[in-house]
């Protein structure tokens, strides 16, 4: 005898305030049994305020509070934002400068996802092996940012004109070695995880986002190149040189989680063939133009934007021809990332929410500016 049985919708708070949401993000999803019905991603509950805090402080003061924006991915956020007000204040950066921002986005993108990938494999119950493999590296690098700019954390490396010195003696020969090292520890990643059975039974065909979906949720970065799309700020509009470095863009087929795994860890790849380049092809020189500590850029208004870890990175910022900007937008890729959220959550369990989210690799201090 068939016997079926009926259930009532509930609702269900995630967050704001749960391991799994990665930071101060709230989920408020409608099940329905274990399947997620509707869903209504909510955010705002970290205050930042940076775009406002901007017009009150001089154009040098605001450095700083870019680290903020990712704090895994401070160098790039510096990079981003140095690079809008040069191109206001039509400020030149020297050619060694140059190389050395290079270098350090590109460790910062190798941290973010060494970071990211972990932190997926923990949402998926791997219970801390994969992260912690991931989280040895890392540590490496960071060593690595704190021989250049003094800290672990919030780098503030980077200035108008440039870098605020130059690389230390010891910083080429630990990098020279963590690039020796750091292939046969992707291989041992993807031997681990890449025909893992739950792995593949819990990320294939998990949280697909069409390509169109994502071009129309204006997503970027891993989550957009998952689907197979093949944009890249470094390849499509080519700033601090990457025109002249060899390197591939790694895409996906599918847009679901496990695509977006895939990509990052092709992309640690990627990074380390920019950084092989980079210090082969680092210039001796300066590497700071001088600039004033309050300059006044010309009214008007810029706009830069950079690949970062989590996908195109913009900083629009508009002079009235004073020492502060009259108004500063960032385009943050994790908010935009988190556009396409609902479409993939719904009709899904809540524990593949956990997965799933994990898999876009945002931080709400770019959600919450």
């Amino acid at each position: 005898m068939k016997v079926t049985h009926s259930t009532d919708s509930v609702f269900i708070n995630l967050g704001p305030v749960h391991p799994s949401t990665h930071g101060v993000f709230r989920m408020r999803a409608h099940v329905d049994g274990e399947v997620i019905t509707e869903i209504e991603p909510i955010f705002g509950y970290l205050h930042r305020g940076i775009e406002k805090l901007a017009e009150g402080k001089s154009y040098r003061q605001i450095i700083p509070l870019t680290d903020r924006l990712d704090y895994v991915s401070s160098m790039t956020n510096n990079l981003a934002y140095c690079m809008a007000v040069e191109k206001l204040a039509g400020i030149e950066v020297p050619e060694r400068a140059v190389y050395i921002r290079v270098i350090m986005s590109e460790l910062q993108r190798i941290l973010s996802h060494l970071l990211g990938i972990g932190s997926f494999f923990n949402d998926m119950g791997t219970f801390f092996t994969p992260f912690f493999y991931m989280f040895v590296q890392k540590e490496k690098i960071t060593d690595l940012l704190e021989m250049v700019s003094g800290q672990r954390l919030l780098y503030n490396y980077m200035r108008f004109g440039g870098v605020s010195h130059d690389l230390p003696d010891t910083f080429l020969p630990a990098l020279n070695r963590f690039l020796r090292e750091m292939p046969a520890e992707i291989d041992k990643y993807e031997h681990l995880l890449n025909e893992n059975e739950i792995v593949l039974a819990r990320s294939k065909n998990v949280g697909v986002i069409s390509r169109e979906m994502a071009i129309n949720s204006s997503v970027s970065g891993p989550v957009l190149r998952a689907t197979g799309v093949n944009w890249d700020i470094r390849k499509v509009d080519p700033y601090s040189y990457y025109d002249l470095f060899d390197f591939d863009v790694p895409v996906g087929t599918k847009g679901d989680c496990y695509d977006r795994y895939r990509v990052r860890i092709e992309e640690l790849r990627q990074s380390l063939r920019i950084l092989e380049q980079a210090i082969s092809k680092l210039p001796a020189g300066r590497v700071l133009n001088p600039v004033p500590l309050r300059f006044r850029p010309p009214a008007g208004e810029a706009y830069s934007h950079v690949e970062s870890n989590k996908g195109e990175l913009g900083f629009h910022v508009i002079s009235d021809g004073s020492d502060k900007p009259y108004r500063l937008h960032v385009r943050a890729p994790s908010l935009l990332n988190l556009s396409a959220l609902r479409e993939m959550l719904i009709g899904w369990k809540l524990a593949d929410a956990i997965i799933i989210f994990g898999s876009i690799d945002i931080c709400l201090g770019e959600v919450d500016r």
